[in-house]
């Protein structure tokens, strides 16, 4: 295990984490102090309220992206040139007339 030291928020924390994964956690603790940096006049007196507030915005961002990964793309738009389809099964159709016709004759 290792100590990570971190500023969040204006105050300074000593947190353990997992051996090489200081970068990571010091990375997660910088996007906590940018959301609290956001928040701007919006913080209260309350640390321990500002910093929940702060992680509810995050996991609403992480929330939302969540969603546009999982949302199914919309199936390609597939135009089908009816009249030409249709000219293709008449003659088909004649196709299998004239080979009747051979077959029974």
């Amino acid at each position: 295990m290792s100590d990570v030291r971190l500023e969040v928020g204006g105050r300074r924390y000593t947190i353990a984490c997992a051996d090489g994964q200081e970068d990571s956690v010091r990375h997660l603790a910088s996007m906590v102090d940018s959301k609290l940096a956001q928040m701007g006049a919006n913080l209260s007196n309350n640390e321990a309220k500002n910093l929940l507030f702060a992680a509810i915005l995050l996991a609403d961002e992480l929330d939302e992206a969540n969603k546009r990964v999982a949302a199914p793309a919309p199936p390609p738009k597939v135009e089908i040139d009816i009249s030409s389809v249709a000219e293709k099964l008449e003659s088909l159709a004649a196709t299998l007339e004239n080979a009747a016709s051979r077959l029974e004759g």
